[in-house]
C-alpha cells in the first residue's frame, strides 16, 4: 500500500511538471523552459524534441539554458548534487571550474553510493 501511494504521488509530480512545461510553451516562455533544463543539469534538448511542445523560440530557450547552467555548474553546489544521488550528465564540461565541479560532484556521489 505504501509503495502504491508513492507511485501515485510521483505520477502526479510528473504530470504536474509536464503540464507546467506545456503551459510555459503555450505562453511562449521558452526562456523559462531552457532555464529549467539548465538549472537541473539536463542535457540541452534539440529543436526537434522541443517542437513537440509547440512553436519553438530557440534563441530564448538557448539563453535560458545557459543562464540555468551558470547556476547549476557552480562547484560550491556540486558536492550536494552528487550527495543527493543526482547523476551528472557532463553539461559543465568546457566551462570554467568544470574540473572542480566534477571532482566535488564525484566526492558527493561516492559518499552517497557508499551509504546505500
Amino acid at each position: 500500500m505504501k509503495k502504491m501511494a508513492i507511485i501515485v504521488s510521483l505520477s502526479w509530480l510528473v504530470i504536474g511538471c509536464v503540464s507546467s512545461e506545456m503551459d510555459l510553451a503555450a505562453d511562449g516562455d521558452w526562456y523559462e523552459i531552457g532555464y529549467s533544463d539548465g538549472i537541473k543539469g539536463r542535457t540541452q534538448r534539440s529543436h526537434k524534441v522541443l517542437s513537440e511542445l509547440g512553436h519553438v523560440h530557440q534563441a530564448d530557450y538557448d539563453q535560458g539554458y545557459l543562464a540555468g547552467l551558470d547556476s547549476y555548474c557552480n562547484p560550491d553546489h556540486a558536492y550536494q548534487i552528487g550527495l543527493s544521488g543526482t547523476y551528472y550528465e557532463g553539461v559543465c564540461e568546457g566551462r570554467d571550474n568544470a574540473q572542480k565541479f566534477r571532482m566535488e560532484w564525484q566526492r558527493g556521489w561516492d559518499q552517497s553510493s557508499s551509504s546505500n
